[in-house]
């Protein structure tokens, strides 16, 4: 076995006329209204508007890519059978349907529909059997699949939780911001990049291996970094016994832990 330790090193809104919409604010007000958007529960999405702050979580039985705008809209391309529902107030909740045996949810079937969000929304996905591509995304993320791959790139901010999973696959990312990072997987690798120096840092598989490149400035951590078929391996600054500012959880079995500065 080898192991490293250094602790010393927003409610659907029922609407008369167009009332105050805190969630969504959308197109239109009634009829067709000129609105893009289907309002009834499991009608057929193109787009909405959606409140900074708001949460969108995506659900679908395959994958999934999704990609920040500037804008304040949440899209699907005409391509891709969504339904949209914002039921309970706080959350917006947007179904990829698959149905083998219908022609337009046929392609969210193990595909990647393409999806985009503004900034400020925090993005829950839940996929299975394929992956989760997100990219561009300002904001929380709480990202999970089985049998599949979660890639970021570029996504988060500064003060936001970050959770990545997946359960036969790998975690990868890069130019990744948050407050507080952990990526989970089995069989896989975790290979973080940071754009921003977390205050915690969890990364967790079984079969592969841990990998974080840290900013180059990057303060000193509280370290633990297990493995037990494997190396560990650090050239981060080992914090006082009493900092816990900064902390890194690093632990495999069948595999190394590597933490640098890029």
């Amino acid at each position: 076995m080898t192991s490293s330790h250094s602790e010393a090193k927003g409610g659907r809104a029922v609407l008369a006329g167009c009332a105050l919409v805190p969630l969504l604010a959308l197109t239109g007000c009634g009829g067709n209204g000129g609105s893009d958007h289907a309002d009834a529960p499991g009608a057929d999405f193109r787009t909405a508007s959606l409140a900074r702050d708001a949460r969108l979580v995506i659900t679908t039985q395959g994958g999934v890519r999704v990609v920040g705008t500037d804008g304040d809209r949440v899209t699907v391309d005409d391509s891709v059978l969504a339904h949209g529902d914002d039921g309970d107030g706080d959350t917006y909740t947007l179904d990829l349907p698959c149905d083998e045996g219908d022609e337009r949810a046929r392609p969210n079937c193990g595909g990647m529909p393409l999806v985009r969000v503004p900034a400020g929304v925090t993005l829950t996905v839940r996929a299975r059997n394929a992956g989760i591509d997100v990219s561009d995304v300002r904001g929380g993320l709480s990202l999970s699949t089985v049998n599949g791959d979660v890639t970021v790139q570029d996504a988060g901010t500064d003060d936001a939780r970050q959770h990545l999973v997946t359960r036969n696959g790998s975690v990868r990312a890069t130019g990744l911001k948050g407050a507080g990072i952990k990526a989970e997987t089995v069989n896989g690798d975790v290979d973080l990049g940071c754009a921003t120096s977390p205050g915690t840092l969890d990364g967790v598989t079984r079969n592969g291996s841990v990998r974080v490149t840290l900013p180059a400035g990057a303060p000193a951590y509280a370290t633990e970094a297990r493995t037990v078929n494997g190396h560990s391996t650090t050239d981060v600054p080992a914090a006082e016994s009493s900092d816990h500012t900064h902390r890194l959880t690093l632990r495999t079995v069948n595999g190394d832990t590597e933490v640098r500065r890029g």
